[in-house]
């Protein structure tokens, strides 16, 4: 199973949850969880957001799922 997978099922949310959440379409993010596509800046950047992690963290470069300290805008 792929991070961003585990990511979203501890979350308890479903594929057209993420939809709703980030605006990317449910056929689009299962070929993105199911690495048969990749996500772009923007793409992975809703999805941090939407799981409550970092872009890093989804990228493999840390095991820390917990996001860095956000700015208000």
């Amino acid at each position: 199973m792929t991070r961003l997978k585990e990511l979203r099922k501890s979350r308890g949310f479903t594929q057209i949850k993420m939809q709703h959440l980030t605006g990317i379409d449910q056929s689009d993010y299962s070929k993105i969880e199911n690495e048969k596509r990749y996500y772009s800046f923007e793409q992975c950047k809703r999805i941090a957001l939407a799981l409550n992690t970092s872009m890093d963290y989804l990228a493999g470069l840390t095991n820390v799922d917990i996001p860095y300290p956000r700015k208000n805008i």
